[in-house]
């Protein structure tokens, strides 16, 4: 009977390695009517008034792969004007750093764009 060494490795996880996970964002908020941009630093998991909108960003991740890494962000934005139940939020989803066109912000008043998780 052959008897094989048996080790046990610790690599690792494929997410370990792809990314890290912020506690804070930073995002830019442009008001379009006045043209002043504005910086606001959110704690993940926490909301923050901001003028009518009403942000929580619920998790933001930094991409290591490459040498312009990613910055990913998932955030809620709600209108505080806006009273319809059926529409809660005006943005709900991922955002990204390098391409904020991909899944857009749009609202008349405010662009909001991500620039750092940390």
């Amino acid at each position: 009977m052959n008897h094989f060494p048996f080790f046990l490795v610790n690599i690792p996880s494929v997410n370990a390695l792809e990314s890290s996970n912020g506690k804070f964002i930073e995002i830019k908020i442009l008001d379009k009517v006045s043209s002043k941009t504005n910086l606001i630093k959110l704690t993940i998991g926490e909301e923050k008034k901001f003028q009518n909108l009403l942000i929580k960003s619920l998790k933001c991740k930094n991409s290591e792969f490459d040498d312009n890494p990613e910055i990913t962000a998932y955030i809620q934005v709600q209108d505080l004007v806006i009273k319809d139940n059926n529409e809660v939020f005006i943005f709900n989803g991922w955002t990204f750093s390098s391409s904020p066109a991909i899944n857009p912000f749009d609202h008349p008043v405010y662009d909001i764009w991500l620039t750092k998780c940390y």
